[in-house]
């Protein structure tokens, strides 16, 4: 099955520079668990990749993002849809790690666990550093503009948001 890699914050829920803290603060941007849904219906499997250095910086912990993730994948699975993992970075940038994108280590990650090729592997996101990471590992690069969209980045397949990229590749419904 293909993999589709897909940012959170910015492509799947709304963003804030304040950081999502807990489960009440996360809000799905409209759509998009739909298109999610529909992936895993038109036979994607789909994975999150997420950069979270709000643990390290103790603005939330571990369990409050598992409460964040469970709420996410809830509201998916009512939509008929399934997650089939989510990989994140609890690191600040400052660490070093090379979990954080634009670093690789995330989606290499995802295509290992999933025996994915990277040829045929999406990474969507919402910034030029999961263009970068993308990029680094061997990924095609999708950029939407829901979640920073005044954000110039040079890559060939932009869209509105994660419905709009989901409509072009699998149409209605």
């Amino acid at each position: 099955m293909p993999l589709v890699i897909l940012d959170r914050d910015g492509v799947i829920n709304h963003d804030s520079d304040e950081y999502i803290k807990s489960e009440h603060e996360w809000r799905p941007i409209a759509g998009s668990l739909e298109a999610i849904a529909k992936l895993h219906r038109g036979g994607y499997q789909v994975v999150v990749a997420t950069n979270q250095s709000g643990i390290a910086r103790g603005y939330y912990s571990l369990e409050t993002l598992a409460a964040i993730h469970a709420k996410m994948n809830l509201m998916v699975e009512q939509r008929g849809g399934r997650i089939d993992g989510i990989f994140y970075c609890p690191h600040r940038p400052d660490e070093g790690c090379e979990c954080r994108k634009p670093k690789p280590g995330l989606l290499l990650r995802a295509l290992a666990e999933f025996d994915a090729d990277p040829a045929q592997t999406v990474m969507v996101g919402d910034s030029e550093k999961d263009v970068v990471a993308a990029r680094a590992a061997g990924v095609t690069p999708v950029l939407v503009r829901s979640g920073k969209p005044g954000a110039v980045v040079d890559v060939e397949q932009q869209f509105d948001d994660l419905a709009a990229y989901v409509h072009s590749i699998l149409g209605h419904p």
